[in-house]
């Protein structure tokens, strides 16, 4: 048991090290063979390797964004120096996010690193934001005019922006702050790791970006002298890279360093295609090092396949933007010309992301409910076939609280009959672990019944708990890395030694060590219950041991969701859980074998009565009856050895063979003050009844469980809902008769998320009025802040689509060099859940920035040129729409493709970044409407303004 706030790799760790002290002092001894036999201590569940595995999938998932945000720099800002400058701010940025994080106490999990995680692509926008002002002031300045004081006019000129599109972001995730009980524990290190990496950004960006800036562009480097110098730095920082980290990244630094020290000895002509030539080298080898630490396509595709396929990413997308900015003029045009079609539009698409969260009964459900009203007949409103359809069609989102970790584990807990015996529910034990060790991906099961001597585990006989622990998919180390092992091309198979070991080689394959039908732990989990069907024993929901354990402690079920059955007695309550049991059974969406109600009064006791006239007339008392019954049957501690430093008590009680049976029982001898011994049998009844296994109680009823499932492609509260509709359907039918004095109640993991919900329909608003403050603040015009504020609503939608297309069964059905591309994405039903509105909320922040970029520099526009006339507002909107079309693509384009490596990410935590990720992903994809919506209106406004 870790103490509260303790750090448990570390208490782990100290675990480790305390067994491995005292190794040494186990007992051991020679066999008459001459092997030293000895014992030992064997961990059958480690969470350290869970922790060591999740943190590096988190630590990889953000080298690989650094490393696409570095390739997406390099390719749209087309200028070296600016886009090192730009990218030096990302390990900056995390690195002061860390130091923040080790002093304000916040630890580094799976869920405070995602919130480094997803904040990637917004800490290099600012950075391409004022660097790319910079370089347009710089083109502009006149020769003689300084450098700093250039830089300094590009870096004011947005750096209000920037404040307040950081300080969006900020606040957007004042709810995650606002969270309580489980959900707070879990997103709050999330929103402090995004928060100290947005501020470390903005702080960067303003202020060490100029500063390098004004260095790298100031006279003195740009004469010949200061290129060499920085050049010959380059190559001796390129020579111990080689040396010490990378061979590529050593190589870029060289190919940096020669160019730098050579240039000055370029002609000027031939300078531009050298440059050019520079770039397009630099940017294959980031490319080659990205491809060779991504591998989207996995290790036994090979470094080729997996760099066309990179490569062919990239230029989809940003080619996709390249040609959008070509084209954006005459578009923006199309839009300022046919404002009412092109708003319209842009409505339609934001009322279609409220149909896919709410449904259509949700969004339009005020229409057939009107009509009702009026009295019209029900064919024309909501029973008409049309409605009926749509409303199947789009019911909405399911909700759930967490989407499941994957922890490596199982915790299989079936229950046996309440009737039997420590020696039977032993068997049944051994046979499970049997059966379960038997399948070739189970690396160690080891089952468990009772509890010991401790409040804290209350778990009964006929509970089995088996753990157990599943081989990865492949051959990893313990940070959850693939390791890759020789392989023999000739032979068509991995090359071992002469101890049948496989051989490490960095250029070999990975080994797999699951079966070819294996696909997922899904398939594993199925094995398991096959394996583990046995006469006697119930099925089990699929649990995992950190979830099983924090569902028990918050609910006392051992099953995410169930019902409570409090009742006056014992016999009463089994009797309603079986009836409930049987109807919960029926209910679509719940998975029949995992429905089990609680077995309260079946448990076989031995009753002793004694009869008070026959041991009167022997001259005995109750207590000298129950001191033999004690002593015989029980035992009793008479006495306690010493030997050194140990004690040992001593218990007294009749050999077993002598209290095994109720026939041995009657033959107990009672001895009387005058030395008579009478059988126990003429002094007492005994005989078997049926009593309660386990008595629980709540709020001072007593009470009984039924718990259930639901089947994978279900949402937690939907099941809920469904379950609980029938149940009252029954109850009004009359088919479930509830006695007086009995109530029932759902209960579950579900009920975080029903508080959650309840939490962020409150606090979330506050937020969204907060930004609506802050970009007023900025603007001081109430319509530029709704215009701006605009975005989000765009963006919002555009995150609910994307989750809409990962349900449906056609989205990415392709494979690329034999890779489905569903499962590289893994595309499937999403649910709405607490780390879902996460990711809604880190996309509330970044969604306005475009807008307050745009909108910042179209007032300034206007400022100046004061139009009159209504082709003047549209020929002012264009050129300031034109100005900020590029760096508002840079953004988006660094937020869209940093997201690429979570999303392809398989590792453990993988689960959880990826629902944090997608609405991200799908809003700033829609967000690039921004780019029409904001210009589209503040042109209305102004030619309504001059009408």
């Amino acid at each position: 048991m870790v103490r509260y706030g303790e750090n448990p790799l570390r208490v782990i760790q100290n675990v480790h090290d305390k067994i491995e002290e005292i190794s040494a002092g186990l007992p051991s001894k020679t066999l008459a063979d001459g092997t030293i036999s000895k014992v030992t201590i064997v961990p059958f569940y480690d969470r350290s390797g869970l922790i060591r595995e999740t943190l590096g999938t988190l630590n990889t998932a953000i080298s690989h964004e650094v490393l696409v945000t570095v390739l997406v720099v390099l390719v749209m800002v087309a200028h070296l120096a600016t886009s090192f400058l730009v990218s030096a701010i990302l390990p900056l940025a995390i690195l002061l996010a860390f130091i923040a994080m080790k002093i304000f106490g916040v630890d580094a999990n799976i869920v405070a690193l995602s919130g480094i995680a997803i904040a990637i692509g917004t800490i290099v926008d600012m950075g391409v934001i004022v660097a790319e002002n910079v370089l347009r002031h710089l083109g502009r300045a006149r020769p003689e005019e300084s450098r700093v004081e250039v830089i300094f006019r590009a870096t004011t000129e947005v750096g209000g922006a920037i404040v307040t599109a950081i300080l969006t972001t900020i606040v957007s995730f004042l709810p995650v702050f606002a969270m309580e009980a489980a959900e707070g524990k879990l997103f709050k290190p999330l929103a402090y790791t995004k928060t100290f990496t947005l501020i470390a950004s903005v702080l960067l960006a303003l202020t060490v970006l100029p500063t390098l800036a004004s260095f790298i562009h100031s006279k003195k480097m740009q004469d010949g002298r200061g290129q060499q110098w920085l050049g010959l730095a380059l190559l001796a920082l390129g020579v111990a890279c080689w040396v010490k980290i990378s061979a590529l990244a050593g190589l870029l630094l060289l190919i940096l360093g020669a160019h730098r020290f050579a240039e000055p000895r370029i002609p000027r002509a031939r300078r531009r295609v050298a440059t050019w030539l520079v770039n397009v080298v630099v940017i294959a080898i980031v490319a080659v090092i990205l491809s060779q630490e991504w591998l989207p396509l996995g290790p036994a595709k090979g470094i080729v396949r997996n760099l066309i396929f990179v490569a062919a990413v990239f230029a989809f997308w940003l080619g996709g933007f390249r040609i959008f900015q070509r084209y954006y003029d005459p578009l923006l045009r199309i839009c300022l010309r046919h404002k009412g079609l092109f708003l319209g539009g842009s409505t339609a698409l934001v009322l279609w992301g409220g149909v896919i969260w709410l449904g259509v009964d949700g969004v339009f459900g005020f229409l057939p409910r009107s009509l009702d009203r009026l009295g019209l007949p029900a064919v024309m409103t909501h029973g008409n076939p049309l409605w009926v359809r749509a409303v199947h069609a789009f019911p909405g989102l399911g909700k759930e609280f967490m989407p499941p970790l994957d922890e490596g584990s199982y915790l299989y807990m079936p229950t046996t009959m309440p009737h039997a015996s420590i020696g039977e529910a032993a068997d049944v034990l051994q046979k499970l672990d049997m059966a379960i060790a038997s399948i070739p991906e189970v690396e160690l099961a080891v089952g468990k019944i009772g509890r010991v001597e401790s409040p804290l585990d209350p778990a009964p006989i006929s509970m089995v708990e088996t753990v157990i622990n599943y081989k990865s998919e492949y051959l990893t180390d313990e940070s959850g890395r693939r390791l890759r092992f020789r392989w023999d091309r000739g032979a068509g198979d991995y090359a071992r030694d002469d101890g049948g070991r496989l051989i490490p080689d960095e250029r070999g394959r990975p080994f797999r060590q699951w079966r070819d039908e294996v696909r997922s732990p899904d398939d594993i989990w199925a094995a398991i219950v096959d394996a583990a069907r046995l006469p006697g024993t119930t099925s089990a929901p699929e649990l995992q041991p950190i979830a099983a354990r924090i569902v028990m402690l918050q609910s006392g079920m051992r099953a995410p969701m169930g019902v409570k059955v409090k009742g006056p007695d014992l016999e009463t309550i089994e009797r309603v859980s079986l009836d409930i049991e049987k109807a919960l059974k029926e209910v679509p969406g719940v998975h029949p074998a995992t429905v089990i109600a609680d077995r309260i009064v079946g448990k076989p006791y031995l009753e002793i009565e004694i009869d008070r006239d026959a041991i009167a007339r022997y001259g005995l008392h109750i207590r000298n009856v129950q001191d033999v019954i004690e002593v015989a049957i029980g035992g009793r501690p008479i006495t306690r050895t010493v030997e050194g430093r140990e004690r040992y008590p001593v218990r007294v009680r009749y050999l077993r063979e002598l209290r095994d049976t109720v026939e041995s029982l009657d033959d107990i001898l009672v001895p009387t003050k005058i030395g008579a011994q009478i059988p126990l049998a003429q002094l007492a009844e005994i005989r078997y009844v049926r009593g309660p296994q386990v008595i629980k109680s709540e709020d001072t009823f007593l009470v009984g469980y039924v718990v259930f499932d639901k089947q994978k492609d279900r949402a937690e509260v939907d099941v809920v809902n469904a379950a609980q509709q029938h149940l009252e359907a029954l109850i009004e039918s009359g088919d479930l008769v509830i006695p007086a004095g009995v109530s029932y109640r759902f209960a579950g993991s579900y009920e975080n998320q029903v508080r959650s919900e309840k939490k962020l329909a409150v606090i979330l608003p506050v937020a969204l009025f907060v930004i609506l403050i802050l970009l007023y603040l900025q603007f001081r015009r109430l319509q530029t802040t709704i215009l701006v504020f605009s975005g989000i609503l765009v963006a919002w939608a555009g995150g609910f689509q994307m989750i809409w297309l990962y349900a449906q069964p056609w989205f990415l059905d392709f494979s690329v060099f034999g890779v489905d591309m569903r499962d590289l994405f893994q595309v499937g039903s999403i649910n709405l859940s607490v780390a879902v509105w996460v990711g809604f909320l880190a996309l509330f922040g970044i969604a306005s920035d475009a807008g307050v970029i745009i909108a910042t520099y179209l007032g300034q526009v206007f400022r100046d040129r004061n139009p009159v006339t209504r082709e003047e507002v549209r020929d002012a909107t264009m050129e300031a729409a034109q100005m900020r079309v590029r760096p508002c693509l840079m953004t988006t384009a660094t937020t869209i493709l940093a997201l690429l490596p979570v999303l392809t990410s398989t590792g453990r935590g993988a689960d959880v970044m990826i629902p944090m990720a997608i609405p991200s992903f799908g809003g700033m994809t829609v967000q690039i409407l921004t780019l029409f919506v904001v210009p589209t209106i503040w042109s209305w406004m102004h030619e309504r303004r001059l009408s």
